[in-house]
Parts: C-alpha cells; structure tokens; sequence
C-alpha cells in the first residue's frame, strides 16, 4: 500500500481549540512571496507540533508494527529505543557542530529495530512509521487553508515551506491539501525539510538560505512573508533572516507564544483564521 493511500486510511476529522488570542491585522506592505510552516499551521497537530518521540503510550509502537502482521516480545519498549536513539544522535550532532540537529525517522527505527535483529523492508518500515505518526499525532487541515492557498496561487504569489518534518510530512500534507504542492504553486527550491538538511528550526539556517534563494530570484528579504505557529520556532528565526512575520494563532493545540523564554521577537501580524491573510496581504486594494 502506497503512503498517500495508507494515510488516507488512518486520518480523522478534528476540531480546532480556541486560542483566546485577538488578531492583529495591520496590512503588510509589499508581499511577493509567503512561506508556510506545516504542523499547527497548515495542519492541525494532536501533539501540536512534529513528534517523532513523544509518546503517551508506550505501547503504540508495538501496535504500529502489529498491523503490519510483526509480532515480537521486546524485553524493553520500542518506544524507549526510539527516543534513546534519538537523544544519543543529537548529541552527537551537537558534538559537532549542529545547534538544532534532526534525525532521520527511518535511521532511527531501524536501529531500534535491529537490536531486536529485526530488518524489514523499506516499504514496510514506511508504513510502520506512518501508523505510529497517525496514532502518536493525529493531523487535518486546518478550517480555511484550501481557500487561503487557492486566494494566493491565483494571484501568482512565490510560495514556500520552511518546516520540521520527516519523509511523511509531504505525504500527510498532500493528503490534507487534496493535491500535490506543486498544484497548489509550491516549488521544491522553497521548500526546506528538517529531516532532508539534518537541521531544526529554530535554526536560522532555512530561513537564511531561503532568503538567498528568493534574492537571486529577485525577491528581496523584507518582501517575504513567513507564517507559523511558534514564536521561538518560527517567528523569531524568520526575523532574523528579514522576513516580515505573521503568527497563526488558529488552534490551541499548537499555538506556541512562549512566555518566559525572554525571546524578544514579536509578530507583524497575528492570524486566528486562514480568512483573515486576505486583510493582512491588503488584497481590497487591488481592487480600490
């Protein structure tokens, strides 16, 4: 079975939280390219966020693997050789040199799975991965997001993704969307994947690099628009590049402000629906 199917298959409606958070819906000026975080932005996350780790229940890794017809007797829980794996790979990353380094999700089940002299194939392990990431965090789309990316492919705005994720995240995403990225406007050299560059937000290194990519396309820093979730993650970092920022604040699951991290950084505009972006990009003006 194929991923998208797989995926089709598992997911599940969801309802939004409210946030109690009030907009703020100043026009920014001079918008010609929007970048979108995924997870609490234009999905909603039951874990809130990217989780590859994070687990309730110690036992849904195993249940992931029993669907796949695998049965085994571990004296120790998969779900603890995951997040050992995971811990034991960042430190080494940050060892060398990485500040906010990511795994690769298929490494570090598959080292897990090792110890247990268990090797299955790559097909197999996908569909495994994508069952514990269904059950561990349920995702949709968030109430809006079709409309608000159709409002921007028709008036031919740059588009891009900066996100955590793992090799399911495209997938997942396509699912929610009902087409593929490149059907919605989005072109694989804006798009940064953690997992692909071994490197988390909120390092500015996507950001940074993304800012390169639009100025030799003749797009300048200050006229990008980078919308996410979390203020450290997200909004901080894309300030730092250049960007102009606007948090989503449409879930409670996943809106992250952060307070007491003294992060100095503050959003240029705060969205609490997809239907409110039209406002923000000043888009009644065109037609004034």
């Amino acid at each position: 079975m194929a991923a998208r199917d797989l995926i089709r298959e598992l997911v599940e409606p969801m309802t939004v939280l409210p946030t109690n958070t009030s907009p703020l819906l100043e026009p920014l000026q001079g918008i010609r390219a929007v970048v979108l975080d995924v997870y609490g932005t234009m999905l909603q996350s039951g874990a809130g966020d990217l989780t590859v780790s994070a687990d309730s229940r110690a036992d849904a890794a195993l249940e992931a693997l029993q669907a796949e017809g695998i049965v085994t007797s571990p004296t120790m829980t998969l779900q603890e050789q995951i997040t050992r794996i995971i811990h034991l790979l960042h430190a080494q990353s940050k060892a060398n040199g990485t500040e906010f380094p990511e795994i690769e999700i298929r490494e570090v089940w598959a080292r897990a799975l090792a110890r247990w002299n268990l090797y299955l194939e790559p097909e197999v392990l996908e569909r495994v991965i994508i069952r514990h990431e269904c059950a561990a965090n349920p995702t949709a789309p968030m109430p809006g997001v079709r409309d608000m990316l159709k409002g921007l492919r028709d008036r031919a705005l740059t588009l891009g993704i900066i996100s955590n994720a793992q090799f399911y995240t495209r997938p997942l995403l396509e699912v929610h969307l009902g087409a593929s990225l490149e059907e919605w406007g989005f072109c694989e050299d804006h798009c940064f994947w953690s997992f692909e560059e071994r490197e988390a937000k909120p390092s500015d290194a996507p950001f940074v690099g993304l800012a390169r990519r639009f100025w030799r396309e003749g797009i300048r820093t200050q006229d990008v628009l980078y919308i996410g979730n979390d203020l450290r993650n997200d909004i901080a970092p894309a300030a730092l590049a250049g960007f102009q920022t606007a948090l989503f604040a449409g879930d409670g699951r996943s809106l992250r402000w952060r307070q007491g991290e003294g992060i100095e950084a503050r959003p240029d505009a705060v969205l609490t629906a997809w239907e409110q972006l039209p406002t923000v990009l000043d888009f009644d003006s065109e037609h004034a």
